[in-house]
């Protein structure tokens, strides 16, 4: 990965186009918004239109929500923190998660443009409905709550202090990976994948 100093205030222009460079940025409550209402529409379908028993579909729904976090993981360590040996692969690094290593307080980076996150979203819908069949809308509801949740968290541990209990962990561990180690804590909404795979730092000091 192509590292940086980070810089604590101010932003960067990616685009001299406008409209190019509005696309890159928005307000964490749109994309929170669109992607629990996005949920909530695929269970409310689910329930409506598919013959599942209720255990069954709570059981899809918590699988997505699990499911997400292990893409969380192998996002962020193989396409984010992609191997950058090449000048086009250094651009296209910086462009899709690099400028936030930068400028990891900018707010309005701090989520996917809510228009390219909706045609992802209608892409996994397609490849799951293909995988899962009728399965597939209380699972993506859950995969889906899991991006907003994450999101949340991601959006909370820039902006906000951090708080005076349990729930400090995020914010250390994600500190830990912008200010120290990009190659570990690679996980936002839940340690379990840098636990299992060994890139926790919590765990790599118990080792010490």
């Amino acid at each position: 990965m192509n590292t940086m100093m980070p810089k604590n205030q101010g932003s960067k222009q990616l685009f001299q186009n406008p409209v190019l460079e509005k696309l890159t940025r928005t307000h964490i409550a749109v994309p929170l918004t669109v992607f629990t209402l996005y949920a909530a529409g695929l269970l409310y379908w689910s329930v409506r239109h598919n013959l599942l028993s209720p255990a069954l579909t709570i059981s899809l729904f918590f699988a997505g929500m699990f499911f997400f976090t292990w893409v969380e993981y192998q996002v962020h360590r193989y396409v984010f923190h992609m191997s950058t040996d090449t000048p086009k692969s250094i651009k296209i690094q910086y462009l899709i998660h690099g400028v936030h290593h930068e400028y990891p307080k900018d707010k309005e980076r701090l989520a996917m443009p809510p228009l390219l996150s909706i045609t992802i979203g209608t892409v996994l819908l397609l490849l799951f409905r293909l995988v899962l069949g009728d399965f597939s809308f209380a699972f993506l509801a859950g995969f889906l709550l899991g991006y907003a949740l994450y999101l949340a968290v991601h959006y909370s541990v820039h902006a906000c202090a951090p708080p005076k209990n349990f729930l400090r962990y995020w914010w250390i561990s994600h500190s830990m990976h912008h200010y120290k180690d990009g190659e570990v804590d690679f996980g936002v909404s839940s340690p379990f994948w840098d636990f299992m795979y060994g890139t926790s730092t919590l765990r790599l000091r118990t080792k010490m």
